[in-house]
């Protein structure tokens, strides 16, 4: 054998073996293809929701639906309407809620806990109006629409939008709301809290006979919303990081 030869190729040898570990490494341990990409880099990240579905009862046996950016996936309820799933998606995620004839739908802007009840309904219904468009507009263009994905992802603003429902159903309908937090609060139907807070919306007549917001207080939020409207100017994100413009505890 050439020991020229030897000594060049056990160089070599070592120097595209270090050169391969580095790229594992930088893949965070997925396999590579070639030497410039990892085979498992666009991999859709596993996230866990949780919540429960109720109109001031609990929506047992009903289909979740979750509407992602990346992924989606569906569960069942259970007898007291609690839902979990855990699937490879990239929030934020559109969820929807059917039992009989109730449609109720929600958000989640990251992985965790994400309630779906008439006022989760109310605060899409607010947030679409600040963007200009219906809720059902909203849900129909959000797999495809950045600025719709970029707002929903943002935290800030589902917190403000949520804060703008619980200001204007308490001052509309003269009731106080226990639980101002109803997106993402653990609860159980029938107990203190965001049930018993549905249950005093019924009663004030925000919500109907079969558990879907009255179209007094769909007209009520989504009047709010077009009073404050949102501009979002930076990129489109996923996650917790959204930015926009624009107020979203707006009163009527």
């Amino acid at each position: 054998m050439n020991t020229h030869y030897a000594c060049f190729v056990r160089p070599a040898r070592a120097a595209i073996g270090v050169a391969s570990f580095a790229t594992l490494a930088a893949c965070g341990g997925n396999t590579c293809i070639g030497f410039d990409s990892c085979g498992g880099a666009n991999v859709t990240p596993s996230v866990a929701i949780s919540g429960t579905a109720a109109t001031g009862r609990a929506l047992a046996s009903a289909t979740v639906a979750f509407s992602c950016v990346q992924g989606s996936g569906s569960t069942l309820s259970d007898g007291g309407g609690h839902y979990t799933i855990t699937f490879n998606a990239t929030p934020p995620c559109i969820l929807t809620v059917t039992s009989g004839g109730i449609s109720l739908h929600s958000l989640a802007f990251a992985g965790g806990t994400f309630n779906t009840t008439p006022e989760t309904e109310l605060m899409l219904v607010y947030i679409a109006s600040q963007l200009g468009t219906s809720e059902s507009a909203l849900i129909a263009g959000f797999p495809t629409n950045p600025q719709f994905q970029q707002v929903l992802a943002s935290e800030a603003e589902v917190q403000a939008a949520q804060s703008a429902v619980v200001t204007n159903l308490q001052q509309h309908y003269s009731v106080t709301l226990t639980a101002p937090a109803f997106l993402t609060t653990s609860f159980t139907a029938g107990q203190p809290g965001v049930d018993s807070d549905l249950g005093a919306l019924a009663a004030a007549g925000a919500i109907d006979a079969n558990g879907m917001p009255d179209p007094a207080a769909v007209s009520l939020l989504s009047s709010a919303g077009l009073a404050h409207p949102l501009t979002v100017t930076s990129a489109p994100s996923s996650g917790t990081n959204g930015t926009g413009s624009g107020s979203g505890s707006g009163m009527m």
